[in-house]
């Protein structure tokens, strides 16, 4: 797994705690995504997390790992990564917007583009819990900044490969669609499947029902932002969520979820044959 750690605003700690981390790899993956993965899920198990029996502690502790420092270098040496967020960025620049936050963004590589590409917009990172090295990176742009809370009347809200990690995926997107206008935009990429070990199985779920989700709480599903892995919706009124009509939605959503996917190894050659 070859990472450039050249980046001025590492420090030798970083430096080395990457270093270490990489001397773990498995030189029997050759892919260096599934690489990043493996690596992720070493130290998963190396602070005793389960994504069944959640204890935030050790959770937080993963969280706070130079893992992700390696993710985050990761993703903006692999050519796919970068194309799904170039796409995003370019789709944000020429809606024009001019307030724009970044939920869960902290490592700022998106951030970056969007305020590279256009400096007349201000980007958010929303991230309680920012690094010191995602904080360097964008001290050289005034229309960037890092905050702990959201603000209201944003353009558009991004979040990528988010909810997935989080235990009440539904209550962080009510937030998202609360902190943007009316008629402004929300850019989600979302990733319900057992890739790594700290995507929640719990809200698994979700990868059939989310959409449903978000017109319950005001949002157009607008569709796939072509190049990315994200999908748009755009925020058609101010509503507060029917929380009692969400939360039986989701019941009925756990439910059916194992009848689905132990449905589909009969529907596939169903709808093989309908296709032909």
């Amino acid at each position: 797994m070859n990472i450039n750690l050249l980046d001025h605003n590492l420090t030798s700690l970083e430096k080395e705690e990457v270093e270490k981390l990489l001397r773990r790899a498995n030189p029997e993956i050759k892919s260096d995504l599934e690489q990043m993965w493996y690596l992720m899920d070493l130290v998963w198990d190396d602070y005793g997390c389960d994504n069944k029996k959640l204890d935030w502690e050790k959770i937080g502790k993963f969280y706070a790992h130079p893992v992700w420092l390696l993710n985050g270098l990761f993703i903006e040496q692999d050519e796919v990564s970068m194309g799904h967020r170039h796409a995003i960025s370019d789709w944000v620049t020429k809606k024009g917007f001019r307030r724009v936050v970044d939920y869960g963004g902290g490592f700022g590589t998106l951030a970056r583009l969007i305020a590279q590409k256009n400096d007349g917009v201000q980007v958010d990172i929303y991230e309680p819990h920012p690094s010191e090295f995602g904080l360097k990176r964008i001290e050289e742009f005034k229309n960037i900044r890092m905050v702990d809370k959201l603000s209201y009347g944003y353009d558009c809200l991004i979040s990528t490969d988010v909810l997935e990690h989080v235990p009440d995926p539904l209550s962080d997107l009510a937030k998202m669609v609360k902190s943007v206008k009316k008629g402004g935009y929300l850019v989600i990429a979302n990733c319900f499947f057992p890739v790594i070990k700290c995507h929640l199985p719990q809200i698994f779920h979700l990868r059939y029902t989310f959409d449903i989700f978000a017109k319950m709480m005001g949002l157009e599903v607008v569709g796939p932002l072509e190049g990315s892995h994200a999908t748009i919706y755009k925020k058609q009124d101010e509503r507060e969520p029917n929380w009692s009509q969400i939360r039986m939605y989701e019941k009925w959503s756990k439910a059916a979820f194992p009848i689905i996917e132990a449905s589909k190894p009969l529907l596939r050659p169903i709808k093989r044959a309908l296709l032909k």
